[in-house]
């Protein structure tokens, strides 16, 4: 495949761009995909950075001064599924794509990735959660609870996305509670018994302790993936906004605390349509001091929702936590998730195979940006792996998104303020027609032109 030297070019056309700024030559470095994959993350002639003499009414304006949240982080998901398919690739094979995936040099830098606490609906092996039991048993002191199943190939995968970036950070989502703690007695579907609030508060902390003893530190967990989904086709569990936040409250908050657990709490974990469910939590003070943010992924509802809930609670993050998107029309969504506040994107998962597969749940499966051969042991790359590179190779941890007018649905921009003092724009063109426009900055100016059906990433040294 074109562009397989990506990584070393745009390192090395980088430090060009910062020599010669050095020496008042300044530029903005470019990198271009087509969707005909022409182009993918190719670097491509600099464009000189004059001074700005005034230009058109549409220009793209890059604030410096007008930032907005920081960015922890952008990546995907290392499910069963994902982990399953990659550890069936010689180990070659599979170092490359972990190395394409994470290494921010050689790769496309993701460095944050949701892991499961338990099985998803994505896994081939049977549902299985950290503590199941013979039906009718019950073991609230968790004398039984082990992770021996992720040593199978998940903990094995994940230890070697570890090696490929050291500053990958984690965090784990559980999609049920042991299914005796719950009034199914079954992982999929149900409620969580009140009587058991504690002892889950204590799986989730053992959770976190055991993957601290293999070396995985988690940065945040969510209590519930999708706590509005209660069926008996996949591990789900029902929970209300009320119920979460007494769990919070009373069980959680005060455990982990009192325990010393550094991992953040990210409350909800679900759609955008939906925002009173976090707001019962973060209403409540006793609860919401324990809570580092708000989850959401995009299956219903629209991410406006998600900024109004940053404005009201200003002093509480939003993540976006699970929804890939897909070619042109899905960078400009993941443009809009951080123009409504969001500190990360995260896609679901990363690689499937041909037909879908393993996928144990009812949910149909579209491509993903990685997709797995099973017979030839191969994997191909599609325009989503670029598209996320896009974002995920220049935008840094620490990044302020700045305030831009935010461009026509078909042509749209994003910008980052970087922590070296690189600016960063991303613009998609999702139109049959090139488009030429002007881009200024804290005195500076640019003229760029993006082909029909692309996308570009422009990264400059900033002047303030």
């Amino acid at each position: 495949m074109k562009n397989v030297c990506m990584a070393s070019r745009i390192w090395a056309v980088s430090v060009c761009a910062m020599v010669l700024a050095s020496h008042g030559q300044a530029e903005v470095d470019v990198w271009i995909s087509s969707l005909d994959m022409r182009d993918c993350l190719a670097s491509k002639p600099a464009i000189a950075l004059k001074k700005d003499r005034g230009g058109k009414a549409d220009d793209i304006i890059v604030d410096l001064t007008k930032t907005r949240q920081s960015i922890l982080g952008i990546g995907s998901s290392l499910e069963h599924s994902t982990c399953y398919n990659l550890s069936q690739l010689d180990p070659a094979t599979r170092g490359e794509a972990i190395e394409r995936l994470l290494d921010p040099d050689k790769g496309i830098g993701m460095n944050l990735m949701r892991l499961c606490i338990g099985t998803s609906d994505f896994t081939g092996d049977p549902w299985y959660s950290y503590d199941d039991l013979p039906e009718g048993q019950t073991d609230p002191n968790l004398e039984r609870f082990s992770i021996a199943k992720d040593h199978d190939y998940l903990l094995p995968i994940i230890k070697a996305a570890q090696a490929a970036n050291p500053d990958l950070l984690f965090f784990a989502s559980p999609w049920s509670p042991p299914a005796w703690m719950k009034d199914s007695g079954n992982l999929c579907g149900g409620r969580l018994l009140p009587q058991h609030h504690d002892a889950y508060a204590r799986y989730l902390a053992r959770f976190i302790k055991a993957y601290e003893a293999e070396g995985i530190p988690i940065h945040a967990i969510t209590i519930q993936n999708e706590p509005g989904v209660n069926v008996t086709t996949y591990p789900s569990c029902a929970w209300t906004g009320d119920v979460q936040r007494d769990f919070i409250k009373n069980s959680l908050g005060p455990l982990f605390a009192s325990e010393g657990i550094k991992a953040l709490v990210w409350c909800f974990d679900h759609n955008f349509n939906n925002v009173a469910f976090p707001q019962a939590i973060l209403r409540d003070p006793d609860a919401a001091k324990f809570v580092d943010g708000t989850a959401f992924h995009l299956y219903e509802g629209k991410p406006e929702a998600m900024g109004a809930l940053a404005r009201e609670f200003p002093d509480k993050h939003v993540y976006f936590t699970e929804g890939s998107t897909y070619n042109l029309g899905g960078a400009i969504q993941i443009m809009n998730y951080f123009a409504n506040g969001a500190r990360s994107y995260n896609a679901w998962v990363t690689v499937i195979d041909k037909k879908g597969k393993p996928n144990n749940g009812p949910h149909h499966c579209s491509p993903t940006c990685i997709v797995f051969d099973p017979v030839a042991k191969t994997l191909a790359y599609r325009f989503d792996y670029y598209m996320y590179g896009h974002f995920s190779k220049f935008v840094k941890r620490g990044a302020r998104v700045i305030e831009t007018v935010r461009g026509d649905p078909r042509f749209n921009h994003i910008a980052f303020l970087n922590p070296d003092g690189t600016a960063v724009l991303v613009a998609a063109n999702n139109t049959r027609e090139k488009r030429k426009f002007g881009v200024r900055c804290q005195g500076q100016a640019f003229q760029a032109e993006l082909p029909p059906q692309s996308m570009a990433t422009y990264s400059w040294i900033a002047s303030r």
